[in-house]
C-alpha cells in the first residue's frame, strides 16, 4: 500500500494539535475551494512522493523523542487525508499509541473512510466552511450532504471532545450571521469545540 504525499513539515508547535507535530500532506482532494491554501494538493503538475506506511514511519520517527515528550505526533492533512484512511490505520499499527495522530479533514468523503479513521485518529480538525448548502457549494464546488452525515457519524463514534470544528468567515461568501447560524446548528447536534477565525484574503 502506497499513498502520494506533497509535503512533510517537521517541528510544528501547537499548530496542528498538541505539542510538537509533523504535518504529512496527502495529494488529492474532492473540493475546489476558491481560496485554497494548498492547491498543489490537486494540481496535476504537482510532484508527489509515494510512500508505504512503513516508509513514512521510518521518515518521521526521527522526532519520536519530541512527540513523546510533548504529547505530540503526526497530523495528516492535504488535500483530504481521509481518502487514505486505510493507510493511516496501517501507520497507527507501526507507531502504536505513543504518538498522537490528528487529521485535518473536510469530512466530504465516503462513510466507510470515517469509520476507519475513527479507529486510529486521536483528534479531528474538521473544516466546516459553512453549514448552508448553497454557501458551501458556491465556495467548494460540492454540496455538504456527506459532511452533515459524516459529522453525525463521527460524533457517535468518538464523541465531541475529540472533534474541533473550524468555521471561517469567508469574504464574499458568508457573513457573521451565517457563521453564527452554522455554530447554532452544530451545537444542536452535540458539538462543543469550535475554532472561529477569518480568512485573510490578499487582494489582487
Amino acid at each position: 500500500m502506497k499513498a502520494p504525499f506533497v509535503a512533510i513539515a517537521r517541528h510544528r508547535i501547537q499548530t496542528d494539535g498538541q505539542g510538537v507535530t509533523t504535518l504529512c500532506g496527502f495529494y488529492g482532494c474532492p473540493l475546489r475551494c476558491k481560496y485554497c491554501i494548498n492547491p498543489q494538493s490537486f494540481n496535476e503538475k504537482t510532484k508527489t512522493t509515494a510512500m508505504t506506511p512503513q516508509e513514512l514511519y521510518e521518515r518521521v520517527k526521527i522526532d519520536d523523542l519530541y512527540f513523546v515528550a510533548t504529547n505530540g505526533g503526526v497530523t495528516f492533512g492535504g488535500g483530504e487525508p481521509l481518502l487514505y484512511a486505510g493507510f493511516i490505520a496501517e501507520f497507527r499499527k507501526l507507531c502504536g499509541d505513543k504518538w498522537r495522530l490528528c487529521a485535518e479533514t473536510s469530512l466530504n468523503v465516503p462513510n466507510e473512510a470515517v469509520r476507519v479513521a475513527a479507529g486510529c485518529i486521536d483528534e479531528f480538525f474538521v473544516d466546516i466552511k459553512d453549514m448552508n448548502v448553497d454557501i458551501y457549494k458556491s465556495y467548494t464546488g460540492l454540496d455538504n450532504t456527506a459532511v452533515t452525515d459524516n459529522l453525525k457519524l463521527l460524533l457517535s463514534l468518538v464523541g465531541s471532545e475529540r472533534i474541533t470544528l473550524r468555521i471561517p468567515l469567508i469574504k464574499n461568501y458568508n457573513t457573521e450571521r451565517d457563521r453564527e447560524s452554522s455554530v447554532d446548528i452544530l451545537k444542536s447536534l452535540g458539538f462543543t469545540k469550535f475554532d472561529l477565525f477569518e480568512y485573510k484574503i490578499k487582494e489582487k
